[in-house]
């Protein structure tokens, strides 16, 4: 980390916002310990779109709050009086093909690709079910981050790191 004293922060970009991205947010704000601070945004959020009703149940089911949380451009985060982002995790196979844009300080990047629980067919109870595996899923590596050791987050050792997380 480039200041100890300060968390992590970490962007997670989807293409609407409005599922795997908010549940890394919330799961990472959640496990942080105050090491991390999750953010999440997407690349074309749709007009008034909302995190999706099914996402905060399972987050809300699993004790993690989802106070909070919404729907956003990643254009929020490129602005001047912006967080400054020391990783940015793209979530969706979509959001990790796009231009993304300037990003200050040069975070370190990651692909951690998940399917879209949201893009199933099936019944209540299925859809609910692909939510759970989806944060079950983020979950798991995100422990992994955050367990790791103050030098393996270090601005030179970041990239590295997140990408190999993303074979875990």
């Amino acid at each position: 980390m480039t200041n100890p004293n300060q968390p992590l922060h970490v962007l997670f970009l989807c293409t609407h916002n409005s599922a795997r991205s908010i549940l890394a947010e919330a799961i990472l704000n959640h496990i942080g310990g105050g090491r991390f601070k999750g953010f999440s945004a997407g690349s074309s959020p749709r007009a008034n779109q909302q995190p999706n009703p099914l996402g905060l149940q399972v987050l809300q089911d699993a004790g993690i709050s989802t106070q909070g949380l919404r729907s956003k451009s990643w254009d929020e985060f490129a602005l001047p009086d912006a967080p400054h982002m020391d990783l940015i995790i793209t979530v969706c196979d979509n959001a990790a093909g796009e231009t993304c844009p300037f990003w200050p300080g040069h975070p370190a990047t990651a692909h951690w690709g998940y399917a879209d629980p949201s893009a199933g067919e099936g019944s209540d109870a299925q859809k609910l079910e692909a939510f759970r595996q989806t944060l079950h899923a983020i979950r798991r590596r995100l422990e992994l981050l955050t367990a790791l050791s103050p030098e393996k987050l270090e601005k030179t050792l970041l990239q590295t790191t997140a990408h190999a997380l993303a074979q875990e």
